[in-house]
C-alpha cells in the first residue's frame, strides 16, 4: 500500500482564476468590521440540532419519522460531545487558542454550551415522552415491567435465564475491585446493595450488553400491538438474580461520553494505517467529557461517579429515564407506511434512459453527447454513478478507473465495481481516505480488500484529508483516448444517498478530464500542478479563488453591474469568506445563504449585512450538497463540489469544486435556489442576533411548501422511474 508524501511548493494544487498571484489581498484582514462579527460555532451547531428537535416535535410530521428525528438528535448530540466538545475542553486545558469564538472567552463558550445542551437534552426528553401516548394510540406500545402482568413475566423470566443472564458482567467494587473502566456511549446499571451478614453496604456496576437488543419484543398479548420494553428495565427487575442472597438497595441508569477525537501525528517514516489504528486504541480510553444519569440517582452513588469519572457539576445530565435515545432507531424501522414519509422512489435521469425498458443505458454514450448533472436523492445514484462506474468494469475499451473513496457503504458496489475492474485487468487506483472521522475502522477494511484485488490503493497527501469526490475513467476510442468525469458533492455510497441530497456531474470535456488526471497524479505521485482550469482546488488556493468571485461581485455592485451571490453549503464558519461576503453586501450585492447547519454569519445588521438573507431546510433528506454561484456580470459561475465554508475544508483537506458550463444546469441551480429562498417554501430564517425561527405557515395560516416533496414531485412528473430506492432511513450520526 503506498503513501505519498506533501509538497512544501507554493505551486501545488494552484487553482487561479484570473492570474498567477497567490497572495490573498489586504481587503481580508477585517480589522475595520465590528469585532462581534461573528456567530459562535457551537451554539450554531447546536441550534442546528435543535432545529432537528423541532421535526420531531412536529405533529404534522409522520409518526415514525418523529421518532426517527428523535434518535437522529440523540445521535447528533454524542458526536458533537466527543469530537466538538472534547476539542475545546482539550486546547482549554492545554492552552491551545480557539480559531473561533472570537471575542468570547473559551470557558465562558464552555459555560454556554452546557447550558444549552442541559436545556435541549431535558426538552429531548420531553418530546419522547410525549411521543409515548401516540405511539400507544398507533399500537406501538413502550412498556415498563411494571405494566405487564404476570403471564408476560413468567414468560420473560424464562428468557432472562436462558438469553441475557449469560451475557451479563457485574463488576463489585471494592479493596480487591477497583472501580471499573466505563467504555464511551456504553449504557450502565449502577447497582448498592447490602451484604446482611456484616450489614455492609457494596457498590456494583452492570454494563446493558451493546450485542442484544436494546428494545427487547414482547410476546404477541392478543391485542395486535407491537411491544418494546427497554433491556435495561428488564435487567433491572432481575438484580436479585445477579446479586443472590444481597438486599438490593439502589439501581439506576447511567452513561458516559468519552473524548473521542483521533488525531493522528503523522510521520512520513512511519506506515499510516499502523498510527492510525494505535490511535483507534486510544479512543476508547479518552477522558470522559458527559455524565448522563436518570434523575432518580441518589446523591451517594452520583457523588462516587463523578469522583471515580472525574467529571464536574456541570457535565452531569440528570434525565428521566430512558437514556440513550438513539435506540428509537430501532422503532423507525418498523414496517408502518401509513406512519413515514410516503415512500419516493428515485427516477433516472433522462439522459441515462435506455432506449428500450430491457436494455442497459450506454452511460458513456449519454457522457459524451453532453454533460449530464444529476441530483440525488430524487435521481437515482443506482443507474448513473454506480451504473457508469460498472459499465467502466466490463467494457474491454477502459484502460484505467481512479476514484477517491472517503465514505462507503458496508456492502458496496462501487467496491466490487472497481474489485471486478482489477481483475478484468484495468488499471484501477483507489484514494482511500482512511482517517475519516467514526469510518477509520470500515475504510482500513475496504483498503486493504481493495489492495488484495490488485487495486492501487493509497492514502494521499501526508497531513490531509482527500475529502473530494472523484472518479475518472480513461477509455480507449479509436485511435485516442478520452476522459469521462465524475465530480460530485457526496460520498460515493449506495446506501447514504437515499437519504443524503447531493448534485454531481458527469462531463467528458478533455480539459476537466485533464485537471482530473493531474490531481490524480498529485495525489498519488509527486506531480507539481501549477493550474487548473475548471477546478478550484483545496487546500492552498480555494479560498483564495471564492474571495476573487465574491470581490468581483462587489466591484460589480459599486460600478453598477448585475451582482449577486448564492452560497449553499452545510457550514459557514471561515472568517475571511464571512468577512468577504460583509463587504459585498456593504457595497449592496445580494447574498443569499442556504446552510444546513452552522453558521457564523450575522445576516441583516444593518451597515454590515442588510443585503444578506439565510435560510436552513431540513426535512425527510439531508441537505449535503455545496453550491457557489456568482452573478459575474450576466455571465454566471457556478460551481459545485465537496468544500464546506469552514477552516477544516479550506486549509487541512483536499477539495475540488468544478465549474458548470451548460445553459440548461446554470439554470436548473437557479431554480433551485429560488426554490429554497422563496417565502412560500417552509424553512428556518436566521436573524442578526443568531436566532433561528421556523418558517412553515403562511401569513393566513397555510401551509407552506415543503421543498423536497416539491423537488420529487417536479423530477416524478418529467422523468420514468428508476431502481435505486429501497431504505429511507437516516444515516445515524452522520446526520
Amino acid at each position: 500500500m503506498e503513501r505519498t508524501s506533501n509538497l512544501d511548493d507554493p505551486s501545488v494544487a494552484t487553482d487561479r482564476l484570473d492570474d498567477d498571484t497567490d497572495e490573498l489581498p489586504p481587503w481580508i484582514d477585517g480589522d475595520d468590521l465590528p469585532v462581534d462579527r461573528f456567530l459562535d460555532r457551537e451554539l450554531s451547531w447546536l441550534a442546528f440540532n435543535q432545529r432537528v428537535l423541532e421535526l420531531a416535535e412536529d405533529e404534522t410530521v409522520p409518526l415514525l419519522e418523529r421518532v426517527n428525528f428523535l434518535a437522529i438528535f440523540a445521535s447528533n448530540l454524542d458526536e458533537f460531545f466527543m469530537v466538538r466538545v472534547a476539542g475545546l475542553k482539550r486546547r482549554i486545558m492545554t492552552g491551545i487558542a480557539v480559531p473561533t469564538n472570537i471575542g468570547t472567552p473559551p470557558r465562558q463558550v464552555l459555560d454556554d454550551i452546557s447550558r444549552k445542551a442541559h436545556e435541549l437534552q431535558e426538552r429531548h426528553a420531553a418530546a419522547f415522552r410525549a411521543l409515548v401516548p401516540e405511539l400507544a394510540e398507533a399500537c406501538i406500545a413502550i412498556e415498563t415491567w411494571q405494566q405487564l402482568d404476570a403471564d408476560d413475566r413468567a414468560a420473560l423470566d424464562e428468557v432472562f435465564s436462558t438469553r441475557i443472564f449469560p451475557v451479563l458482567m457485574p463488576l463489585a467494587v471494592d479493596p480487591a475491585h477497583p472501580f471499573p473502566y466505563i467504555s464511551g456511549l456504553s449504557l450502565n446499571l449502577s447497582v448498592r446493595v447490602r451484604n446482611p451478614n456484616s450489614d455492609k453496604v457494596e457498590f456494583a456496576r452492570l454494563k446493558v450488553p451493546s450485542v442484544l437488543p436494546r428494545l427487547l419484543r414482547l410476546p404477541d398479548d392478543g391485542s395486535g400491538r407491537l411491544r418494546y420494553l427497554a433491556l435495561e428495565d428488564f435487567i433491572s427487575n432481575h438484580l436479585d438474580e445477579l446479586f443472590p442472597g444481597m438486599e438490593i438497595l439502589e439501581h439506576h441508569e447511567f452513561r458516559v461520553t468519552r473524548n473521542e477525537d483521533v488525531e493522528v501525528e503523522e510521520d512520513e517514516s512511519e506506515n499510516l494505517i499502523q498510527a492510525l489504528e494505535r490511535e483507534l486504541l486510544k479512543r476508547r480510553f479518552g477522558p470522559p467529557i458527559r455524565l448522563e444519569i436518570t434523575d432518580d440517582m441518589d446523591d451517594v452513588t452520583l457523588r462516587l461517579l463523578m469522583q471515580e469519572l472525574d467529571v464536574t457539576e456541570a457535565e452531569v445530565y440528570r434525565l428521566p429515564a430512558p437514556l440513550d435515545l438513539s435506540a428509537l432507531f430501532e422503532l423507525s424501522r418498523i414496517d408502518r407506511p401509513a406512519l413515514k414519509y410516503r415512500k419516493h422512489v428515485p427516477v433516472t435521469p433522462a439522459q441515462l434512459v435506455p432506449g428500450e425498458p430491457t436494455e442497459r443505458a450506454d452511460v458513456f454514450a449519454a457522457i459524451r453527447s453532453r454533460d449530464i448533472l444529476v441530483h440525488h436523492p430524487y435521481e437515482s445514484f443506482a443507474t448513473s454513478v454506480q451504473a457508469f462506474l460498472e459499465q467502466a468494469a466490463s467494457d474491454p475499451d477502459v484502460l484505467a478507473i481512479k476514484q477517491t473513496l472517503y465514505r462507503t457503504s458496508g456492502d458496496s458496489p462501487i467496491v466490487d465495481a472497481l474489485i471486478a475492474a482489477a481483475e478484468a485487468g484495468k488499471a484501477v487506483l483507489a484514494l482511500v481516505e482512511v482517517k475519516a472521522r467514526f469510518d477509520e475502522v470500515n475504510n482500513i477494511g475496504w483498503a486493504r480488500k481493495l489492495e488484495k484485488a490488485g487495486v492501487h490503493v493509497v492514502y494521499g497527501l501526508v497531513g490531509l484529508k482527500t475529502h473530494c469526490k472523484l472518479a475518472l475513467v480513461i477509455r480507449r476510442e479509436g485511435d485516442e483516448l478520452r476522459h469521462y468525469s465524475h465530480i460530485g458533492t457526496g460520498n460515493y455510497n449506495p446506501k447514504t444517498s437515499r437519504v443524503y441530497e447531493d448534485i454531481g456531474l458527469f462531463t467528458a470535456d478533455p480539459q476537466v478530464g485533464k485537471d482530473v488526471t493531474r490531481l490524480f497524479n498529485q495525489l498519488s505521485g509527486y506531480a507539481i500542478e501549477k493550474k487548473f482550469k475548471r477546478l478550484l482546488v483545496a487546500p492552498l488556493h480555494l479560498r483564495n479563488g471564492l474571495l476573487k468571485r465574491i470581490r468581483a461581485e462587489e466591484q460589480n455592485a459599486r460600478e453598477g453591474k448585475p451582482s449577486g451571490i448564492r452560497i449553499k453549503v452545510n457550514s459557514m464558519v471561515d472568517e475571511a469568506i464571512i468577512d468577504a461576503l460583509y463587504r459585498a453586501s456593504q457595497a449592496g450585492v445580494p447574498i443569499d445563504v442556504w446552510v444546513r447547519g452552522i453558521c457564523s454569519l450575522k445576516p441583516g445588521v444593518r451597515g454590515l449585512s442588510e443585503t444578506i438573507r439565510v435560510r436552513s431546510v431540513l426535512g425527510r433528506y439531508l441537505e449535503h450538497s455545496r453550491v457557489f454561484s456568482f452573478e459575474n456580470d450576466g455571465n454566471p459561475a457556478v460551481f459545485i463540489g465537496s468544500a464546506d465554508m469552514m477552516h477544516r475544508n479550506l486549509d487541512r483537506r483536499v477539495e475540488v469544486l468544478v465549474r458548470l458550463s451548460a445553459p440548461e444546469h446554470l439554470a436548473e441551480i437557479d431554480a433551485l435556489f429560488d426554490l429554497a429562498m422563496a417565502d412560500t417554501t417552509a424553512s428556518w430564517w436566521l436573524d442578526s442576533e443568531g436566532a433561528w425561527t421556523r418558517k412553515n405557515r403562511g401569513p393566513s395560516g397555510d401551509t407552506l411548501d415543503d421543498m423536497q416533496d416539491v423537488l420529487m414531485r417536479r423530477r416524478s412528473l418529467r422523468r420514468p422511474s428508476s431502481g435505486g430506492g429501497g431504505s429511507r432511513r437516516h444515516g445515524g450520526n452522520h446526520w
